[in-house]
């Protein structure tokens, strides 16, 4: 699930976050706004066992994907767009 909070100027809070059930292990949120670098963007846990992370990016388009641990990669679709190259949000 994505949440979207405007913020000053033009930027947007993006708020990633993945159900009780998503894969176990750490999970990140990789994209061409982080240069695709695991780690960066890490999904933490919430108290309800939720997992969120959140990110502040200018308008336009950016592409993500999630990745597992293991080398699992997995596509958010509650996206503007998914396709085979991954996920897509619209700001």
């Amino acid at each position: 699930m994505l949440k979207r909070t405007r913020l000053f100027g033009q930027k947007t809070r993006v708020t990633f976050t993945l159900p009780v059930d998503e894969p176990s292990g750490t999970v990140s949120v990789v994209g061409d706004f982080n240069d695709w670098l695991p780690g960066r963007h890490e999904l933490l846990r919430r108290r309800n066992g939720t997992r969120t992370v959140s990110v502040i990016l200018p308008p336009g388009a950016h592409r993500f994907r999630y990745l597992a641990t293991g080398g699992v990669w997995f596509d958010d679709d509650s996206a503007d767009q998914v396709d085979d190259q991954g996920s897509v949000l619209h700001l």
